[in-house]
């Protein structure tokens, strides 16, 4: 069975928990089958990398080599420790999912669950 989370690829979150608590950034990749998503530029790992040489340089004339050393990089978030910021009015929300006809057939769309907001999240 699919695992189903109400955060996509690309929605603003804010963190709720962690050392980056309170900070915003885009989500760059969802892992549903782990429940964790990857945030820009939060929950940033420090990784060793050593060079290596890129495939098929050949063509680029001299041999091409990917800079090693110490590398800056995202690690994934648990999805409970993020919630989604609305576009319209800017504050972290829980998500609500509606179902809406349009032109004949009916689409699942997320939607803002503050009070005094309630609008559509996917535009």
């Amino acid at each position: 069975m699919a695992v189903k989370m109400k955060v996509k690829k690309g929605d603003l979150v804010q963190m709720i928990a962690g050392k980056d608590r309170g900070k915003r950034g885009r989500v760059i990749e969802a892992r549903p089958s782990e429940r964790r998503v990857i945030v820009e530029n939060l929950n940033v790992a420090k990784r060793h990398t050593r060079p290596r040489p890129i495939r098929d340089s050949s063509r680029m004339g001299g041999a091409q080599v990917v800079p090693g050393g110490i590398l800056d990089k995202p690690a994934p978030v648990p999805v409970s420790n993020v919630m989604v910021v609305c576009p319209v009015c800017g504050n972290p929300t829980r998500v609500g999912i509606v179902e809406k006809e349009i032109k004949g057939e009916i689409v699942r769309v997320r939607v803002c669950k503050r009070e005094a907001c309630g609008q559509e999240l996917d535009r």
